[in-house]
């Protein structure tokens, strides 16, 4: 499939709530049109159709599909969107693979880096595109915090990131959601929200593994339904070679937070929305390079901050991050290229997390990263 033409044309496995975001982003990357969407029955995606075509119509809308193996067995489906719940996912990908349809995956995207693995193969070995969801991976914010990076001036040499990412969840929140539930997300806060941290973090190295990680398990909970515990609150500290160090804090428990900070010898970069852009039109960081100045008995620290912005919209406009995304893997399916890179730093990413988990349940042991 090559015609620069032609759209790439998705089905969608699942009906969960990020899903409607992306039937957006879908409906405006220009390259993608949606045909299908599955779920556990065709009134549970029929009542999901008819929900987000209310908001954003596509023309022709979707078809409704009452099972996950029937939407791939489709051969108007050219690729696949799966959000579906971590502890089932790993077992769709495979299929949709098997089928032949390039996969767009959720985060985390596996229990796992063994069930990351083999979700790997199986792409490659049908030839088909992998992907992770992580949006601001896609945003044009993020080239040009590398193009800063790199300048050599503004921040310099990297030393230290740290991040945060959290949201308080409600009482409602931790007696019912999956996020909560040990079968369905098994890795709590540290797959929804850690991903997210460790990836920037590897970003900033650019995919330089961390020799070894130290992590802690701050809280865990439990929903009633579930026999086990998930991570509640999840901090770690990464060790790189030459001396660079990172640490992140997530959590369902401290309120909305999002924060990145990147520091070297000239200066620091500071982002304060890395995963989800605050509404408006624009994405935006700032570089600061403090000065410090001593005359006699003044004591004197300037700012020297700048902001960079891009113009670029945030929920789900043409321009925004996830239509981004979805217009990034429609062009490569229908160039007919492979790029094994996203799915090389999924598992990385993957393989970190693995490393985090180990060193918590282990009281804080040391733990060496084995990619």
């Amino acid at each position: 499939m090559t015609a620069p033409d032609r759209h790439c044309r998705w089905g969608i496995l699942g009906t969960a709530q990020i899903a409607r975001k992306n039937w957006a982003a879908i409906r405006r990357s220009g390259n993608g049109r949606l045909v299908a969407v599955a779920s556990r029955s065709v009134e549970r995606s029929q009542s999901f159709i008819a929900a987000c075509q209310a908001e954003v119509p596509c023309d022709p809308a979707p078809q409704a599909v009452g099972s996950y193996q029937e939407l791939l067995q489709r051969d108007d489906v050219d690729a696949v969107y799966i959000p579906l719940p971590t502890g089932i996912r790993g077992e769709w990908v495979i299929r949709a693979a098997e089928a032949g349809k390039h996969v767009l995956v959720e985060k985390p995207v596996g229990v796992n880096s063994a069930e990351v693995a083999r979700m790997l193969d199986a792409c490659r070995r049908r030839n088909v595109q992998f992907m992770d969801g992580v949006m601001f991976m896609h945003s044009r914010r993020l080239e040009q915090m590398r193009r800063v990076l790199d300048d050599g001036t503004s921040v310099g040499t990297l030393r230290r990131i740290a991040s945060q990412f959290s949201f308080r969840g409600s009482p409602e929140f931790l007696q019912q959601n999956i996020r909560v539930s040990s079968a369905l997300e098994p890795l709590g806060c540290l797959g929804d929200l850690g991903w997210y941290n460790i990836r920037l973090t590897l970003w900033a190295v650019r995919y330089q593994m961390p020799l070894k990680v130290v992590a802690h398990l701050l809280a865990e909970a439990r929903r009633p339904d579930c026999a086990a515990s998930v991570p509640l609150e999840f901090s770690a500290e990464f060790f790189f070679p030459h001396g660079v160090s990172a640490t992140f804090f997530c959590s369902f428990q401290a309120e909305n937070q999002q924060w990145a900070v990147l520091s070297g010898d000239r200066g620091f970069l500071h982002v304060p929305d890395f995963v989800l852009p605050f509404y408006g039109c624009e994405t935006a960081f700032s570089v600061t390079n403090a000065v410090f100045h001593q005359d006699g008995c003044r004591f004197h620290m300037e700012d020297h901050t700048r902001r960079h912005a891009v113009a670029e919209y945030s929920d789900g406009h043409a321009s925004a991050q996830e239509t981004q995304l979805f217009r990034s893997f429609s062009a490569l399916v229908l160039s007919g290229r492979v790029d094994p890179h996203w799915g090389e730093i999924a598992l990385k990413t993957q393989q970190v997390l693995d490393a985090c988990l180990t060193s918590a349940r282990e009281e804080g042991r040391p733990v060496a990263v084995t990619a």
